[in-house]
C-alpha cells in the first residue's frame, strides 16, 4: 500500500509543480486557468452538453460551475440552449467568439505543456505517462 500512496502523492506533487508553471504563464490575461478549462471541455464536445454532464470533465462543484458558466455566457463565450430531450435541462456551447478565445489559449497552452512534458521526460516516458494516466482515469468512471 505504501507504495502506491508514494506514487499517488508523487503524481499530486509533479500536477502541483507544473500548474504553478502553467498559471504563472502570460497567456491568461483575458481567461482564468478554470474559465479555459470549461471553454476547453466544451470544445471537445460534438453538441451542445447540459451541464451536469460538463461538470464530469471539470474539477468544480455544480453551484460553482454554474456560476462560472454565468459569467462565461455574460462574456459572449458560451450559449445557452434548450435541452430537445428534456424540456427542463439547459445545454452549452461555445459561441465562435468562445471558440476564438479556447484556441487562441489553448494554443499557447499546448506549447507551454509540451515544453514542460518533454524537458523532464522522454518520448517512452511521455507514451507510458500518457497510458497510465488514462487507465487510472478509467477505472474511476
Amino acid at each position: 500500500m505504501t507504495s502506491a500512496n508514494d506514487a499517488w502523492e508523487a503524481l499530486l506533487e509533479a500536477h502541483a509543480a507544473v500548474m504553478k508553471q502553467f498559471a504563472a504563464a502570460d497567456y491568461w490575461t483575458d481567461l482564468s486557468m478554470r474559465e479555459y478549462d470549461v471553454l476547453y471541455a466544451l470544445s471537445k464536445c460534438s453538441s451542445p452538453v447540459r451541464l451536469t454532464d460538463l461538470n464530469r470533465h471539470v474539477l468544480l462543484s455544480q453551484p460553482a460551475l454554474s456560476r462560472l458558466v454565468d459569467r462565461l455566457a455574460c462574456r459572449g463565450l458560451v450559449v445557452r440552449c434548450g435541452d430537445p430531450a428534456d424540456g427542463r435541462s439547459v445545454c452549452l456551447s461555445l459561441t465562435p467568439a468562445g471558440r476564438d478565445v479556447q484556441q487562441r489559449v489553448g494554443r499557447a497552452h499546448a506549447r507551454d505543456v509540451a515544453r514542460a512534458v518533454t524537458a523532464s521526460l522522454t518520448p517512452t516516458e511521455i507514451r507510458d505517462l500518457e497510458t497510465l494516466c488514462s487507465k487510472l482515469a478509467a477505472s474511476s468512471l
